[in-house]
């Protein structure tokens, strides 16, 4: 499909598909849609003046792509302010560039306008400023200057457009884009709502501004509960989901929907069985006002359907009563199109955002209504938002029955985020975890040893040290197996902890194990080791983590991102590309028999297209991708797949993969693209199976978690979420290979390109001590 640049903006379909744990860390340029400021927000107005710290070259707060055609122009400056330049080349592979931010559309005035200075050199196609709005419209509302026909070279001047104000708008979309070839500087940025800064504008107010009766706390304490309270709790969980996503009343905004549940609680805790607790709720959907005849009405869309929404229950009359249950039967065939206040999707992504769901950040715990309802926001999203839901491998109705004693009953703030770990792990996602309190996630502490963990045959062993620690000051040695800590068991220790982990799959859930296992009080201790055949007992001392050096570290080879092991074998690690350099990747490759390219770890830059399109010569379906339904909360719909198109210069010889649990997310979707090309291998091990966009998820205390929000699948429509990239040929390291130094995984590359007659020692000395022609990028 042919995309034009308006629909690529209107769509959202600018921009790198996938975002990732990495984003968590905070070293995203752009907030994503789901982290759109407020239009108050310091954030916003730092943004806009492009004063926020640069990350990959970019100032916070903004997205450039195609990756590495837009930048920071360091040094130069327009009136004073700094400048972004955008830069398109012919090779680069996309008809356009561009880069943008966003901010909620929680404001009200007549006329939006954006303006800026731009400068232009030799752009073919046109230069511009882009403003768009999305929200609850049957299209987003967009504007550019492609009337104005701004190309060739041009000196600064102020250039300005305008949308008008729509009601229903939830996000505002802005930037600047380029058509075409050439050089644009863009500087002096502004957002003004009716000729005023945009933070002047006057607050839009929804219910969540009115009904503020709570926001000191529900008042509901539960020092106890009975088999019969729990099993009416679960029933008003359900209950208080489905009306929160289908009820016509909560739909448009009408009710302050959290505040709702602490008003209904107290009767339902109070009832003395299930016939009583369903009446109280029947009395309850009545004072919200009728369910009004829908026209027209929206009907389940069984076109390109994965899965419907499982919602058998509300037809269950001895659950629920028959009054009861014929009232939500009511309330879904009543259902409109499209509407919703709590959550909308993104334009052209379709993950989930969440942006009127209030964190509640001054609550004190414990508060066993704010605790349940973080329960009932949380298992409500995924039974509804959740593209996975149907391969969790867990009984999700059961999940919430063990949660509702386990959160309405913690006892204070620390027990509270644990008991949130634990329901969050129920999903098995490695994106999905509570990302906000990862300092009460066990072991606790703020030290750790001054070595990097990894597992290996099942067991922890020590690969590296931290950055500063040399080996000849550390009682540890490579190759050494962790058997215990502060006397107690590894074995024992990691199922202890392993229910706090939310992983894919074990292989994630080992790695991440690995990372945070020896963190704990600093000072010393004392680590039972197995080094060779010998048991020790080593004292240790865990230090503080210097410089932020924490995290899974990479599998991948020190040095350039891309070098030649042998005049044979080019080598090439997305740890340190540049998505602009691909050609002369390619270029520098060719002539090898085989290119590796080394995705143990995560990508620097998003290089899916602009080197994907180097690697096949047809064009080469990779992916496809489900989304919810804003109609049909619970229904995923197949969208069409992802493809490469080739471009020039064309790389011809073998390609091989390298995956293993680092290869996460943004480097799975990766693999997937470039294991497309003709004959490519994926060697290695098991990824950590956590694919697509994530979705931010607020809870009450100020807590957040993500989803991974969208369903990535093969083109054959196989998942890749908890299964991550299968490997075509399975190789783990040994506990010996790591004593001796030795990349396994990499060994079995360069053989599957060289052949089976070279000696092994041959091949290990392409990576040890190989005269290597380094890329000059």
């Amino acid at each position: 499909m042919k995309i034009t640049l308006r629909t690529a903006l209107v769509s959202g379909m600018i921009g790198p598909l996938l975002l990732s744990g990495v984003l968590l860390e905070s070293s995203m340029g752009a907030w994503s849609a789901n982290l759109c400021p407020l239009a108050q927000s310091p954030r916003l107005q730092k943004a806009l003046y492009f004063a926020n710290p640069t990350i990959d070259n970019l100032p916070g707060g903004w997205e450039g792509n195609p990756p590495g055609t837009v930048v920071l122009d360091k040094g130069a400056v327009h009136d004073g302010q700094p400048v972004l330049r955008i830069e398109h080349q012919s090779e680069t592979p996309s008809q356009f560039s561009q880069f943008n931010s966003c901010v909620q559309m929680d404001f009200v005035g007549k006329t939006i306008e954006l303006r800026g200075f731009l400068k232009t050199r030799d752009v073919s196609g046109i230069a511009s400023l882009w403003l768009r709005e999305d929200g609850q419209m049957r299209q987003p509302a967009l504007e550019t200057m492609a009337n104005r026909d701004l190309h060739g070279t041009t000196d600064w001047r102020e250039y300005s457009i305008r949308l008008p104000y729509h009601p229903k708008g939830q996000r505002l979309v802005f930037g600047a884009y380029m058509a075409g070839t050439g050089t644009v500087w863009v500087s002096g940025l502004q957002l003004l709502v009716d000729g005023k800064p945009i933070w002047e504008a006057p607050k839009r107010e929804t219910v969540l501004d009115t009904d503020r009766q709570f926001d000191k706390g529900s008042g509901i304490v539960i020092e106890h509960l009975s088999q019969t309270q729990i099993d009416n709790l679960v029933t008003l969980g359900k209950v208080w989901g489905f009306l929160k996503y289908y009820d016509h009343q909560v739909t448009s905004g009408h009710w302050q929907w959290d505040y709702e549940l602490f008003r209904v609680l107290p009767s339902v805790l109070k009832a003395p069985n299930r016939a009583s607790a369903d009446s109280i709720l029947l009395k309850w959907i009545d004072d919200l006002g009728l369910v009004s005849r829908c026209n027209p009405c929206a009907h389940l869309d069984r076109k390109n359907l994965e899965f419907g929404p499982d919602l058998a229950w509300i037809s269950n009359s001895n659950l629920l009563g028959k009054a009861l249950s014929l009232k939500l039967r009511s309330i879904r065939e009543n259902r409109e199109s499209g509407a919703q206040f709590y959550v909308a999707l993104t334009p052209g992504g379709g993950n989930p955002i969440f942006e009127h769901e209030r964190p509640y950040r001054s609550i004190i715990f414990p508060d066993a209504g704010f605790q349940l309802l973080a329960l009932y926001r949380f298992w409500n999203i995924i039974e509804y938002w959740y593209p996975d839901r149907n391969i969790i491998g867990e009984d999700w109705d059961r999940v919430l029955k063990e949660f509702v004693p386990r959160l309405a009953l913690a006892k204070n703030r620390t027990d509270y985020e644990l008991q949130l770990m634990r329901l969050i792990a129920m999903v098995h996602d490695t994106h999905a975890n509570l990302w906000s309190s990862l300092n009460v996630r066990p072991p606790v502490g703020t030290c750790h040893l001054p070595v990097r963990l990894r597992f290996v045959q099942g067991q922890p062993v020590v690969t590296g040290y931290m950055d500063g620690i040399e080996a000849s000051h550390s009682p540890f040695r490579v190759g050494d197996v962790i058997t215990s800590l502060d006397g107690s068991p590894v074995a024992e220790l990691v199922k202890k902890w392993s229910p706090y982990y939310a992983d894919s799959n074990e292989a994630a859930r080992l790695r991440d194990i690995a990372t945070f296992m020896s963190r704990g009080t600093c000072g010393a201790t004392i680590v039972g080791i197995r080094r060779g055949d010998r048991n020790l007992s080593l004292k240790a001392a865990r230090v503080p983590v210097v410089g932020g050096d924490l995290g899974w570290g990479t599998e991948d080879l020190p040095g350039p991102a891309f070098r030649l092991l042998s005049p044979q074998v080019a080598y090439l690690k997305l740890s340190a590309v540049k998505a602009g350099d691909a050609a002369d990747y390619v270029k520098q490759a060719a002539g090898t028999k085989g290119l590796i390219i080394d995705i143990r770890n995560y990508p620097s830059d998003f290089m899916v297209f602009a080197l994907g399109s180097l690697l096949v010569d047809h064009a080469t379906q990779f992916a496809r991708f489900t989304v919810g339904d804003l109609s049909d909360p619970g229904a995923f719909h197949w969208l069409p797949p992802e493809s490469l198109t080739p471009a020039q210069p064309h790389y011809k010889g073998k390609v091989v993969i390298l995956v293993d649990a680092i290869t996460q997310s943004s480097a799975e979707f990766t693999s997937m693209a470039f294991s497309a090309a003709p004959g490519a291998v994926v060697v290695g091990s098991t990824t950590a199976g956590a694919d697509g966009n994530v979705s931010l998820i607020p809870l009450p205390g100020g807590l957040h978690a993500y989803i991974s929000g969208i369903g990535v699948f093969y083109p054959d429509r196989q998942p890749t979420q908890r299964v991550g990239i299968v490997p075509n040929v399975i190789v783990e390291p040994t506990i010996a290979d790591i004593r001796e130094g030795r990349d396994a995984v990499l060994d079995e590359a360069i053989r599957l390109i060289v052949g089976s007659q070279i000696p092994l020692a041959q091949i290990i000395k392409m990576y040890k001590t190989q005269s290597s022609t380094p890329s000059t990028h």
